[in-house]
């Protein structure tokens, strides 16, 4: 039997979805749709035969709907997912699980009250194969213990509404998830440092950042951050340990040689660098639906990494490169 789900807010990562669940991915169908447009909606799901419903609430409420996938705009998130759990219902929401710590702290409550994990968070990274070869690498111990890390996150550009705090909260924030994941441990403080800006960038935003992060065993990472560096998607990963270094290595299929010397392709966008993430973390989500049992990145991963992320956006708004504490709630048994 196939998983039917219902997706609400198919924008780009959401008709992607659509497109590797119903061409690429097994045991899931996609059988309902809403969005707030509703004309959007239809152009949406005549090609695939779905259902459109008038919001999210009818169509988590739709009978033949098993499990929800929200894509909608982050501030839409928290009541789509707490609707989905009220009623009982796996729901895959694309990262940020929300804005705002506030909003995530909600969502885990409802979770609880529920009395069993029902969410997953888009944190895509923990499904590339690098980042998990990686995580193998300094989990067996043979380069002994992380003591830095060095992350690049560029983008090609960046759209006029792409705000000032939106590089920490909407890019950052995947570099923010993945150094918990491959280090195991919570980030306890936050700081921006403003290189020379780009002219290659709207006024208003500030271009390159630097993230500054530190661990409770103090690792410290740092996370460039280049939304406009006109050439390509390029990320980067170095965890530099006691006895060697483990990096993320290229991330093409070919590199070219020739008399104009040798090259690789950068990646264009996130689409074509995470592809094969993409596909892993659904199929993988997909399973655990059927299986009774969500096992990805958690509600407490959405709301530990919204924590860091208001932490640098303070550090990003105040004068000079100041350092501010990341205060997490105590984690609870239910995400232990």
């Amino acid at each position: 039997m196939s998983v039917r789900i219902g997706i609400i807010g198919p924008g780009g990562i959401g008709r992607s979805h659509i497109a590797r669940i119903t061409d690429k991915l097994a045991r899931g169908r996609v059988v309902a749709v809403t969005d707030i447009d509703p004309a959007h909606a239809q152009r949406v799901a005549d090609p695939i035969g779905a259902t459109v419903y008038a919001d999210d609430a009818a169509l988590i409420e739709a009978e033949d709907v098993d499990a929800v996938i929200v894509t909608s705009f982050g501030p839409a998130h928290e009541g789509s997912v707490v609707r989905a759990i009220e009623a009982g219902k796996p729901v895959f929401c694309e990262k940020p699980l929300a804005p705002t710590a506030a909003e995530c702290l909600r969502i885990m409550a409802a979770e609880q009250r529920g009395g069993r994990r029902l969410v997953q968070v888009g944190f895509m990274r923990r499904y590339d194969a690098g980042y998990r070869e990686l995580k193998a690498v300094l989990d067996s111990g043979d380069v002994g213990e992380a003591l830095m890390v060095h992350n690049r996150h560029r983008n090609p550009s960046s759209p006029e509404n792409y705000l000032e705090g939106m590089s920490i909260t909407d890019t950052a924030i995947h570099e923010i998830d993945v150094m918990r994941f491959l280090l195991g441990e919570e980030i306890v403080s936050a700081r921006v440092d403003k290189p020379k800006r780009t002219t290659n960038r709207f006024p208003h935003l500030s271009d390159p950042l630097v993230l500054v992060l530190r661990t409770t065993s103090d690792v410290l990472i740092d996370v460039e951050i280049f939304v406009n560096n006109t050439y390509g998607y390029d990320i980067g990963c170095e965890v530099v340990a006691e006895r060697g270094a483990v990096a993320l290595g290229d991330q093409n299929a070919i590199v070219r040689t020739g008399t104009a010397g040798r090259s690789n392709r950068i990646a264009a966008d996130y689409n074509e660098r995470f592809e094969a993430a993409f596909n892993t973390e659904l199929q993988e989500w997909i399973n655990s639906v059927q299986a009774g049992e969500i096992v990805g990145p958690s509600s407490w991963d959405g709301y530990a990494a919204a924590v860091v992320c208001d932490a640098g956006v303070r550090s990003l708004r105040a004068d000079g490169s100041q350092e501010f504490a990341v205060e997490l709630i105590e984690k609870p048994a239910f995400y232990a």
